[in-house]
């Protein structure tokens, strides 16, 4: 398999073999991303085809490092707004579920007045994951932000689909504790 750094070489000469590769590459990962949060695989192939069309038109100038992080966040993003655009009244999504679960937690960020009180209470929530052992914080990452199911979950850490349950019920308690800590939540 190619590495990245010339999958993003090709970007910059401008080959259209820079996509095919980085869908080779990275594309069932973009795939299962998108598909997690909206939960349709002709909707998550329309997200995917958007994020390349981002990746070709940001590479040049941008050089990424990592590739798989640049283009799944450009995934989920693209996702989220597909998302919230087709199901937020529906409130049905298997990522509106992930999202109830963690919303007492966590401030409304519709209440959010501007973009400096959304960026601390991201370094907040980055400061406690550190907190995390790495299992943990593998289990909290995949549900809340690859929107992965228990299930799926349970089988990429070797752990019951009830030990993932527990372990993401004592994670949201030990993160609502430490936020009302840190003056987020009262």
């Amino acid at each position: 398999m190619i590495d990245d750094e010339k999958i993003i070489e090709m970007f910059f000469v401008r080959s259209e073999q820079g996509i095919r590769e980085l869908d080779v590459k990275y594309g069932k990962i973009c795939h299962n991303l998108s598909y997690n949060i909206v939960n349709s695989r002709q909707d998550a192939e329309e997200c995917v085809n958007d994020a390349y069309l981002g990746v070709w038109n940001t590479i040049p100038p941008t050089r990424p490092n990592p590739l798989l992080s640049y283009i799944a966040k450009i995934v989920r993003n693209l996702s989220l707004k597909s998302y919230w655009r087709k199901e937020a009244d529906k409130r049905s999504g298997l990522y509106t579920i992930a999202l109830q679960e963690i919303e007492d937690c966590i401030a409304d960020l519709r209440t959010v007045e501007d973009e400096i009180e959304a960026r601390e209470l991201a370094r907040i929530i980055e400061t406690f994951l550190d907190t995390l052992t790495a299992a943990n914080r593998v289990i909290f990452m995949r549900r809340y932000w690859f929107a992965d199911s228990y299930k799926d979950i349970a089988e990429f850490v070797g752990l019951s689909e009830k030990n993932v349950s527990v372990r993401l019920t004592r994670i949201r308690e030990k993160m609502k504790q430490y936020l009302v800590g840190k003056g987020v939540l009262m």
